[in-house]
């Protein structure tokens, strides 16, 4: 099937979903996510999932250049874009049977860190780093980063990396078991699909219920999270803090926050 904003290619017995958008660092729009969704639904038989970014980004984060910014109720339509369109592409990857691979190089930012962490291994070039940057536009994590980097990193970690809005580098990352591995960045695109095809050749049902019993794990309560977040989301994004936060983002400025 063909998409507009992803490249979708079976390779073996590897599904490789590319990120498309490399004229914007490949930021993602709700479709982007509905496309990501709509192909892990079909997968075909295939046993293992590729997920990367074309160009010299793995995903900047939600595309802010319109959209909701120019809703008539900005917050409302941020949290109707987190619960309709990214939170249900983050809980189907959550709950697919087969093992997922992330390969970052450049940033993996906002939505973009969350969809990267969310595989079972994420494997980064020396370029890569994770951020989230919501701070610094007076917005909050969303995607279910909250969930997760607690969980990988833990609370103070995840506190820096959420209050502090600061770039983690992929070292620092693999030091903090955020991720799997750091690669030099001409040998990431070889290194994740060799992983990929590792697990694919794998025992499949096995490591979906590795993956299930995990996720139990710790607590099964991904979707409540990611609910919390997307109100949460919507309480932040009606502060004209957020508003100034994203205009100076399209301005390309630095925002004058006032706490109101």
């Amino acid at each position: 099937m063909a998409y507009e904003m992803m490249l979708s290619e079976r390779r073996g017995n590897v599904l490789v979903l590319t990120l498309n958008r490399p004229e914007r660092l490949n930021a993602a729009p709700p479709q982007l996510f509905d496309e990501l969704r709509e192909a892990i639904s079909n997968l075909s038989g295939a046993r293992a999932v590729l997920v990367t970014g074309a160009g010299r980004a793995f995903c900047s984060g939600a595309d802010l250049a319109g959209g909701s910014f120019a809703a008539a109720d900005p917050a409302q339509a941020t949290y109707d874009a987190l619960t309709g369109h990214y939170n249900k592409t983050m809980a189907a990857f959550a709950d697919l049977a087969i093992p997922v691979v992330s390969a970052v190089r450049g940033p993996a930012a906002g939505i973009g860190c969350s969809l990267a962490l969310a595989a079972d291994f994420c494997v980064a070039s020396e370029t890569g780093y994770f951020l989230q940057a919501f701070v610094n536009i007076g917005l909050v994590p969303d995607g279910g980063a909250s969930w997760m980097l607690t969980r990988l990193i833990g609370k103070a970690r995840a506190t820096e990396m959420m209050m502090l809005g600061e770039k983690v580098p992929a070292a620092k990352a693999l030091d903090w078991g955020m991720i799997h591995k750091v690669v030099a960045d001409d040998t990431l695109d070889a290194a994740a699909f060799a992983l990929a095809e590792r697990l694919a050749a794998g025992p499949t049902a096995a490591l979906g219920l590795m993956k299930r019993g995990l996720a139990h794990a710790l607590e099964n309560d991904y979707a409540a999270a990611m609910l919390r977040e997307a109100e949460n989301q919507r309480g932040a994004r009606r502060t004209a803090d957020s508003m100034e936060g994203g205009m100076s983002f399209i301005e390309k400025r630095k925002p004058v926050f006032t706490g109101a």
